[in-house]
């Protein structure tokens, strides 16, 4: 399938207005987001990420590559055979923004940071009554807890697209998943690095010219120890019950990082 387009949030960030949009107004004035990371899937390919966990359990070599560029978009594969090194779940994602060989972003408390760009969901990437996580901030290391999950939960019986904060299992927002299923959908997701309560998520996502949905939570932990650092691709539970799991992908492209400096 050829699936491409680019994004319409990143035309919007060079106005005042939206350099600011959801900031107090003190800091508002003093502030502006700076462009940090633009990679392209066509030049970049994988190499725009800090690490790449393409089935790391080597589960399944007939599948490789999970994980690719193919045109504008990075492409994540799945599979019902697929296992990570826990086998009650699998997992193919990418981390964090890499800017150089040897150099990547570094996302630390007291920074700001908004990140940008489009998924495309097919249908056959479907929520489940347990975990599975399309984008995640994390500490980086082994064994650390997610801080921020963008996830696809089902609810009594109904599909849902949602953000959390996972360190104290707050809810930021929840939109119907259904209507987003085989199409291009906009994320703009912004993260105040801060620990105990010093820290603030916002989440938008837009279809087409329509706003699904604009949450934010202040006043949070955003912050573990070291860093935060950004995950994407599929990570989920084989434990669903509603019978969703089965082969399926996601799709990315147009990615952009700012700092607000």
């Amino acid at each position: 399938m050829s699936t491409s387009r680019r994004s319409v949030l990143g035309a919007a960030l060079g106005g005042a207005a939206a350099a600011t949009t959801g900031l107090p107004a003190a800091k508002a004035h003093a502030a502006s987001w700076q462009l940090k990371w633009s990679p392209s899937a066509n030049s970049d390919g994988l190499g725009a990420f800090e690490t790449v966990e393409d089935d790391r359990a080597h589960s399944h070599p007939a599948g490789h590559p999970h994980i690719f560029a193919t045109g504008d978009n990075w492409r994540f594969n799945i599979h019902t055979v697929d296992r990570d090194t826990s086998t009650d779940r699998q997992r193919q994602e990418v981390t964090g923004l890499r800017t150089g060989a040897n150099s990547y972003l570094k996302w630390t408390e007291g920074q700001t940071w908004r990140i940008t760009y489009s998924m495309y969901i097919p249908s056959t990437l479907k929520a489940t009554t347990t975990f599975t996580h399309i984008m995640q901030m994390k500490q980086p290391g082994a064994g650390t807890s997610p801080i921020v999950v963008q996830s696809l939960r089902r609810l009594n019986g109904k599909q849902t697209i949602e953000l959390r904060l996972a360190t104290d299992d707050i809810l930021v927002g929840r939109a119907d998943l259904d209507p987003l299923h085989d199409r291009w959908t906009d994320v703009d997701f912004q993260i105040e690095v801060g620990n105990g309560s010093a820290g603030s998520v916002r989440w938008i996502l837009k279809s087409g010219s329509a706003t699904v949905v604009d949450q934010a939570k202040t006043g949070v932990d955003t912050f573990l120890a070291d860093r935060v650092r950004p995950k994407w691709g599929i990570y989920r539970s084989l434990g669903d019950t509603s019978g969703s799991l089965q082969d399926t992908y996601l799709l990315l492209t147009n990615l952009r990082g700012y700092q607000l400096a």
